[in-house]
């Protein structure tokens, strides 16, 4: 929660505070929670919302802010909004393609929205390029390819993996491409692609923690989070560091009781957005790690789960607002924050917007970061995994409404039919599920988790009303948490053949320990979760975003056979690590399984993916509707579910909503105040990332990022293609 509070809210919070604090006690390191301590205290309880009177006053960006595209985000408010008008409610049905590009160097999905600067398309590419392209016919006017310095491609590794953003110049130095690839930032001349040497050394500055999203300029400073987590300051003029935020609060930082043990970090691929008129840059984090087992982070984990506000010029924190509290279900704030303004008791007020994996949106005071609704506080369920603790509270709003209920309920069920209802019931009847229930060791968890909200691109605001249009899905999870007494090679003895293989060619993405990185899941303990054959046939073909054939059949593949099921290896260290041992238990989880019927549907009523239309001067939803069909379904005569989706929407001040990130490989075209469909076309290969809308010599035109692939799937498999639509001429 944000410290920028009354005195009144002050004291109660505190009182609250040692109220928990007096009931719960401070059980041992390896007891179990005491749930009558738990039971005592209330249920709920309500963080107030600020008063309308105190909430910041509006400050109006300028209007030609929605006129171009040079940020993935739209602008650096990240509200994804077209002023222009020329495509509107009335003529959308006419849409045709204007252009198409194809980049030729490998098949990927890509999750970049271009940019366009003066009639210049910049985009990524399959084959880690930065092109550009003539706006107006897709010509391709120059490419520029980065280095994979590691052997293996890693997430950061795609350049502009969720963003990049151009900065115009000023009298001091020259416009630039701002692109993160690998830990690296990079500049680029946007009129060649070569690097500016003037930035950091030979082009580019060090990124620790690894790129991913875009970044913001304001004045001469570039900020961007790492994937990997912390925030950075940079020159944009010479690229060197100014300041570090730690996500991960330690030290002297504000913060720092919040973690026990080892910090774990917590990743910034989320992202970012400034508000230029108050200095102030507000980053969303993701969940700590390592990923539902925090054993060894006792405490809230500050700031994993926020929206922190940081000084601009500095990059001190200014106030923080935290959705779940000591996350065991890797459950991030999810996607950009939103500015808009809306209108609270007749002022017109700036805030910015909290979206995350539990489905929570949260709108929140610009200036102090204190809610614009009031926050309902509900207790949740003591651990029963030894050496674990889980928060006492955690937050169930009411208003605004969830995108999506992190709580599975068996009320939920899937009743496509009596063969798919009965296989989905055999398995809830095996497994633990319900607000925010914890892991119990070898027991399937069931909750609304990494599908079951908003995804990382987040949502589009339609600037003049306040209204926020949100694409999410809705899936469970199925996540089963298990002991790992596997013990580590004494380092005294040298690695073996398959430890070697695995240090070169796994650890980038999985961790030098087979912990899991990021969206890479952890490989311990892998003898007894995944049948031996099921590995062979993963490492040989690939899953996700794991590519297939990095290994081989023959004597590497068995070498590394030995290592990750732990066969044939040097002499462990003898250390003992069960409970009352004098270290804490250790775990592991089985990956990021989700629930399926038998025909692999997923296992609860539709729908399943989802466009939301909220009014956020009021926090209601005005409407929502499925985004994505099964065609097969369709077919049979069952009304649109909504899929799996991962490309965000695009709303102009045509009215109308621009969404694709559907495996049906479709981008569809909605009226803004309605919700209802339009207009639709058939992609190459499905969308992957948020529309972008721009115009060159008086046309408008919609482009899209169409490389399928990964997540999004779709029958076409992965590409290389931007699609441009535009009115016939």
């Amino acid at each position: 929660m944000p410290i920028d509070q009354s005195p009144m809210r002050r004291t109660c919070f505190f009182a609250l505070a040692l109220v928990i604090s007096q009931l719960a006690g401070e059980p041992a390191g390896d007891s179990l929670e005491d749930a009558a301590a738990r039971a005592a205290l209330p249920e709920t309880w309500t963080i107030p919302a600020a008063p309308a009177a105190e909430l910041s006053p509006a400050m109006a960006p300028d209007p030609a802010t929605f006129l171009g595209w040079p940020r993935s985000q739209g602008d650096d408010g990240s509200r994804r909004y077209s002023a222009l008008n020329q495509i509107h409610r009335g003529n959308v049905r006419d849409l045709e393609v204007a252009w198409t590009y194809r980049s030729g160097d490998g098949a990927a999905n890509l999750q970049s929205t271009p940019i366009i600067v003066d009639g210049v398309l910049f985009a990524t590419t399959p084959g880690l390029a930065i092109v550009a392209l003539d706006a107006a016919t897709g010509r391709e006017k120059w490419r520029s390819r980065f280095p994979l310095e590691k052997g293996k491609l890693r997430l950061q590794d795609q350049p502009a993996r969720r963003g990049l953003v151009y900065w115009p110049g000023n009298e001091q130095a020259s416009a630039r491409l701002l692109v993160g690839a690998g830990d690296w930032i990079y500049a680029l001349d946007p009129r060649t692609g070569a690097r500016l040497t003037g930035f950091g050394e030979a082009g580019r500055a060090s990124l620790p923690t690894g790129a991913t999203a875009s970044g913001v300029v304001f004045d001469d400073t570039f900020i961007v989070s790492g994937l990997y987590g912390d925030v950075f300051g940079y020159g944009v003029r010479d690229g060197r560091l100014r300041w570090r935020f730690h996500s991960a609060a330690r030290g002297d930082d504000f913060g720092a009781e919040t973690w026990s043990g080892p910090l774990a970090g917590a990743n910034g691929w989320s992202g970012l957005s400034l508000d230029h008129v108050r200095g102030l840059v507000f980053v969303a984090f993701g969940a700590p790690r390592p990923d539902m087992v925090g054993i060894d982070r006792w405490g809230d984990n500050l700031f994993s789960n926020c929206i922190v506000a940081l000084d601009a010029r500095t990059g001190k924190r200014r106030w923080h607002f935290q959705d779940v509290r000591h996350d065991i279900w890797d459950l991030d704030v999810c996607a950009p924050p939103n500015l808009l303004t809306i209108e609270r008791e007749g002022r017109r007020v700036d805030v910015v917007t909290s979206l995350s994996k539990a489905g929570h949106l949260f709108v929140l005071d610009r200036e102090t970061g204190r809610s614009v609704f009031p926050v309902r506080m509900r207790r949740a369920p003591v651990s029963t995994l030894p050496g674990e603790r889980t928060a006492p509270y955690q937050p169930d709003p009411e208003v605004p409404e969830p995108v999506s209920r992190m709580e599975f309920h068996p009320d939920m069920i899937t009743d496509r039919t009596p063969e798919a209802r009965a296989f989905v019931e055999q398995i809830v009847a095996q497994s633990s599920y319900g607000f925010f229930e914890p892991f119990a060791e070898g027991k399937a968890n069931l909750f609304m988790g990494a599908r079951g909200g908003a995804e990382w691109p987040g949502a589009a605001v339609d600037v003049p009303t306040g209204r926020l249009y949100v694409t999410s899905n809705r899936h469970v999870s199925r996540i089963t948490v298990l002991a790992n007494n596997e013990q580590e090679r004494d380092p005294r003895h040298p690695p073996s053949a398959g430890e070697q293989h695995y240090v070169q060619l796994c650890a980038a993405c999985h961790g030098a320990g087979r912990e899991g990185l990021g969206m890479a899941p952890p490989l311990l303990a892998l003898k007894s979760r995944i049948p031996e054959a099921g590995i062979v046939d993963i490492i040989l073909k690939g899953r996700g975003a794991m590519p297939g054939g990095l290994v081989h059949e023959g004597a590497q593949l068995d070498e590394l056979m030995d290592f990750l099921m732990r066969r044939n290896q040097p002499p462990s260290l003898q250390v003992t690590h069960m409970a009352g041992a004098g270290e804490r238990p250790r775990y592991i989880f089985d990956g990021f399984g989700k629930l399926f019927d038998h025909e692999g549907y997923p296992a609860i009523k539709p729908p399943w993916g989802l466009l939301s239309c909220y009014d956020l001067n009021t926090g209601g939803v005005l409407w929502r509707v499925p985004l994505g069909e099964f065609p097969e379904l369709t077919k049979q005569g069952v009304p649109i579910t909504g899929t799996t989706n991962f490309g965000g929407a695009t709303v102009t001040a045509g009215g109308l909503v621009f969404a694709a990130g559907t495996p049906d490989e479709r981008l569809r075209a909605f009226d803004a105040d309605t919700g209802e469909e339009l207009w639709q076309a058939q992609l190459p290969f499905a969308g992957t990332s948020a529309p972008a809308v721009y115009a060159v010599d008086g046309r408008q035109y919609v482009v899209i990022t169409a490389t399928g692939g990964q997540r999004v799937g779709g029958p076409s498999g992965a590409g290389d293609t931007y699609v441009a639509f535009a009115l016939p001429r």
